[in-house]
């Protein structure tokens, strides 16, 4: 901010020798147009003072968002700070409020509504044309009627979206199913009667685990193009956790596992995440890959017991009343 009020002040300065010179240069030149170069700011109270200081300290953190959530050059400064003043000039005008709705819905649509209904249709012959989309958005807002009535529409695309919704997932389901088809053939790899696939690299010689047993594994997840998801390897330490609390392929795989033993594991969609998919990476139907290390079967530590007190009274008394200060009888 202090970097503007200086360059104002510039302006300032440097306007007026410009305006001297060429008036000794020519004085029978007339003036056309007067730009009027910024008034500098003087702070001439407290608080004038702090309304500045207030105004400037308001902007920590203000470039890392605009760069965040607007993609924002700093090379367009100009223009920012130019827009700023124009919404301060004009915030109260209905007309500018209205421009102002129509620029965050447009903002809306560009980064949501359009990518969204892009992605429906990936898997289908059809797709999503932004300019024509564009003018579909503004004919509803116009009450235009000339291609389609508004509730005709939300049928046609509705429909159109459930059935390429529909491919999509009938590809992503085949895709997973021609994967673990072809996994099947391959040497020293087992399918259960689930649809999970294993392959043991080491077959440990330790207890096997029951569902509700707590475990403590090294995983790494991949996705069927080889794509690292998840690891607890380069995080460089284990997860302990039940194994019944986790995917239900997991569970049946761990409850096989010997401790010691480090496993393969390719897991139909229906026994990982399911139609749902999790996270940015695994999407809805996707078969998944983990390599799988059983460490151990970790024995929660039991609390241990309150001390005996003397009496049979405060025998009785709940551990936290051990806390309270009691007063003897007089």
């Amino acid at each position: 901010m202090k970097r503007y009020v200086i360059l104002a002040l510039a302006l300032v300065v440097s306007a007026s020798f410009l305006t001297a010179g060429a008036a000794k240069k020519d004085k029978k030149k007339k003036v056309e147009a007067v730009v009027e170069a910024p008034a500098p700011v003087n702070l001439v109270s407290a608080s004038d003072s702090l309304s500045y200081a207030a105004g400037m300290s308001m902007t920590n953190g203000l470039m890392p968002f605009l760069k965040q959530q607007f993609n924002f050059n700093e090379a367009y400064m100009d223009d920012f700070i130019e827009g700023f003043k124009l919404f301060m000039q004009s915030k109260d005008d209905p007309k500018a409020k209205a421009r102002q709705a129509g620029q965050q819905i447009a903002q809306m649509v560009c980064d949501r509504m359009l990518p969204g209904a892009v992605k429906d249709f990936e898997a289908s012959n059809d797709s999503i044309n932004a300019e024509v989309f564009n003018e579909g958005f503004l004919a509803a807002l116009k009450n235009d009627t000339t291609h389609f009535q508004q509730q005709q529409a939300e049928k046609y695309f509705y429909e159109a979206r459930e059935a390429a919704v529909k491919a999509k997932t009938e590809a992503m389901k085949k895709v997973g199913a021609d994967f673990l088809a072809e996994n099947a053939k391959k040497e020293g790899v087992k399918t259960t009667a689930s649809g999970l696939q294993y392959k043991v690299i080491t077959q440990g010689t330790g207890a096997i685990p029951t569902a509700t047993d707590d475990v403590k594994v090294n995983y790494e997840g991949r996705l069927i193009d080889g794509k690292v998801f998840d690891s607890s390897y380069k995080r460089g330490e284990p997860n302990t956790f039940k194994a019944n609390q986790v995917i239900k392929g997991w569970t049946e795989a761990l409850t096989m596992m010997p401790v010691g033993s480090k496993w393969e594991l390719y897991i139909p969609y229906d026994l990982a995440y399911g139609e749902r998919g999790a996270g940015n990476d695994i999407k809805p139907y996707e078969t998944l890959i983990f390599t799988v290390e059983l460490l151990d079967i970790v024995t929660p530590k039991k609390e241990e017991a309150p001390a005996a007190n003397k009496t049979a009274t405060t025998a009785k008394k709940p551990a936290t009343a051990a806390k309270k200060v009691v007063k003897k009888k007089k």
